[in-house]
């Protein structure tokens, strides 16, 4: 028989394949849109059509379930345990095709995020996971993580803080997507995902990765479909677990953090 709390779990794990499945439609409908309106307007208002798409995407969001809401949202009373975020803006660049792979696959690698609430330090899997990694790389030289907001806080099923889409929405990402890899990876067993994983998010699709990652705070029942790429510092999980502790915005156990978690800078480093 199943249990209550088996059940529960179950339906958390749909949920999350349910929402990363409706942030790829609301993707492809605004790249089909956006590719229609430049055709016919032409490059002058480019920046417009770029407008466009973001309104596109939030409001394809406010009609989803609750893990797509936005800052906007109504804040519960919970105090923000974060500081303020550095000066700065979000990069919007994009590009056409993965990077191609120069990271030395035998060396180490580490990924500092430097946030609001306290700098993440994580220990990459390069030779696991190289493309990912590589990506990462890549992504945290462009300065493409800097002044990007942590969207998405689960709490119930799931304990995962999302980040890496520089439009807070759920649906951005860098242009191009890359392979699962390490599904197999020794830390994954029953389909836990371990607190301290940080881990790729995806569509519900194969190889559907792009820039937004997940970081587990607390062991997490998922089918083995995200790339785990890295392993939290043990004072990166102090981190995690203030802000985890602050809760989210919308008291069902899936939205906005409301901790104010602000990525003021990401970097890769080789050791």
């Amino acid at each position: 028989m199943v249990t209550q709390e088996q059940r529960k779990r179950q339906l958390a794990r749909e949920k999350f394949l349910r929402q990363q499945q409706r942030r790829t439609s609301a993707r492809r409908k605004a790249r089909a849109r956006n590719s229609v309106i430049a055709s016919v307007l032409g490059v002058i208002i480019i920046g417009s059509v770029a407008l466009y798409a973001t309104g596109v995407m939030k409001d394809d969001d406010k009609a989803n379930a609750s893990s797509e809401t936005t800052p906007s949202a109504t804040p519960s009373a919970a105090k923000d345990p974060c500081e303020k975020a550095a000066a700065g803006s979000v990069k919007t660049q994009t590009w056409k095709k993965e990077p191609a792979v120069t990271i030395d696959k035998s060396a180490k690698y580490t990924m500092t995020l430097a946030t609001t609430c306290g700098d993440i330090g994580i220990a990459l899997k390069a030779k696991a996971a190289p493309h990912t990694v590589n990506s990462f790389s890549f992504l945290a030289g462009k300065g493409y993580f800097d002044h990007t907001k942590c969207h998405r806080l689960t709490t119930n099923g799931i304990y995962v803080l999302q980040c890496g889409d520089p439009t807070g929405s759920g649906s951005g990402g860098p242009g191009y997507t890359i392979p699962d890899e390490n599904l197999k990876d020794t830390s994954l067993k029953n389909n836990i995902y371990p607190a301290g994983t940080i881990a790729m998010a995806n569509t519900g699709q194969a190889h559907t990765g792009g820039s937004q990652f997940f970081l587990v705070y607390q062991d997490s029942q998922l089918p083995p479909s995200y790339t785990p790429f890295g392993t939290v510092s043990a004072d990166g999980m102090k981190v995690l677990t203030k802000i985890a502790a602050a809760g989210e915005n919308t008291g069902a156990g899936d939205g906005a953090p409301n901790a104010t978690v602000v990525i003021n800078k990401a970097t890769v480093t080789k050791s």
